[in-house]
């Protein structure tokens, strides 16, 4: 597997659009951007190295401040800036991404290190989340674009390279972090734990998002012929949507896809996004990543 610069530890249809980025590996693995805000499948620009020093955190995403018509209350409190952070969590033996938003802070890796210890929200233990990172794993230093920390160790080798490609997968996203040194070994980015993605990453719309149509479904895939398709089932699992694109690389190499669908519902309610590939061999859909949203109402 070969090295990255970047990261090494993817009713009827309305509408139904494709954007494809380039071929080549991005700078958060073909799994999308660092999430500063909604997700993209583009990677961000050339990172900047942060001035070697011991313990400098890396610099935090774009800030969003809470909405409002100004950012002073009533009561002349300042309300607090916010950061979105993205989270690598487990399920089934591989990595699926969701993100947070929180309160702004300049210790970035160590706000995303406690939330990716504290687990998976309910909604997202339920489609099968968890988290095999101890809690107390802290960055000790950043130096040259390497983050140095240590990982404690694991009952099984399985269980320790997931907690590692957890770490590396999260800390990367940040522009000051282009690789991790864990345990004093070789530093190491997302191309080294490329294995443990699963066909299809789903990175936009995230586990219990309240979207609305024209929706944008992005993330990277492997699929046979680089054709990933996209259906929105109802609450009652009633499909009222389907879509489809063709990803950046594909049967054999992971690219980035965007696929726009729409649809038509009276009311707001449950929902799901389903990802997935049609089998070459009988036409069934394989590979499926489902995503349960809360889909608005629309035309």
């Amino acid at each position: 597997m070969s090295r990255h610069g970047t990261v090494r530890l993817g009713v009827p249809a309305l509408v139904v659009a494709l954007l494809v980025g380039g071929c080549g590996t991005p700078r958060s693995g073909d799994l999308g951007p660092a999430p500063s805000a909604p997700p993209t499948s583009a990677p961000p620009a050339d990172r900047p190295e942060p001035t070697p020093t011991p313990v400098a955190e890396p610099t935090p995403p774009p800030t969003t401040r809470a909405p409002g018509p100004s950012a002073v209350a009533s009561t002349g409190a300042r309300r607090p800036d916010l950061v979105t952070i993205e989270l690598w969590y487990v399920r089934a033996g591989r990595l699926v991404p969701t993100r947070r938003t929180r309160p702004a802070t300049v210790a970035t890796s160590r706000l995303a290190l406690t939330e990716l210890a504290a687990g998976p929200s309910p909604a997202e233990a339920a489609t099968g989340m968890t988290t095999v990172l101890p809690a107390g794993v802290e960055v000790t230093r950043i130096a040259d674009g390497v983050a140095t920390l240590r990982v404690p160790p694991a009952s099984d080798p399985v269980t320790r390279r997931l907690r590692e490609a957890q770490v590396v997968w999260t800390l990367t996203q940040f522009p000051t972090v282009r690789q991790v040194r864990l345990d004093g070994a070789a530093p190491v980015d997302r191309a080294d734990y490329t294995d443990l993605l699963p066909p299809i990453v789903v990175t936009g719309p995230i586990i219990g998002e309240r979207v609305a149509a024209p929706l944008v479904v992005t993330g990277t895939a492997d699929v046979f012929e680089a054709t990933v398709s996209v259906r929105v089932l109802d609450s009652a699992g009633r499909e009222v949507a389907t879509g489809f694109g063709t990803a950046s690389c594909g049967s054999g190499c992971r690219g980035g896809y965007r696929v726009q669908v729409g649809w038509r519902t009276t009311r707001e309610q449950k929902g799901t996004i389903e990802v997935y590939e049609v089998s070459a061999r009988d036409g069934s859909r394989i590979n499926t990543t489902a995503v349960p949203v809360i889909l608005t109402a629309g035309d």
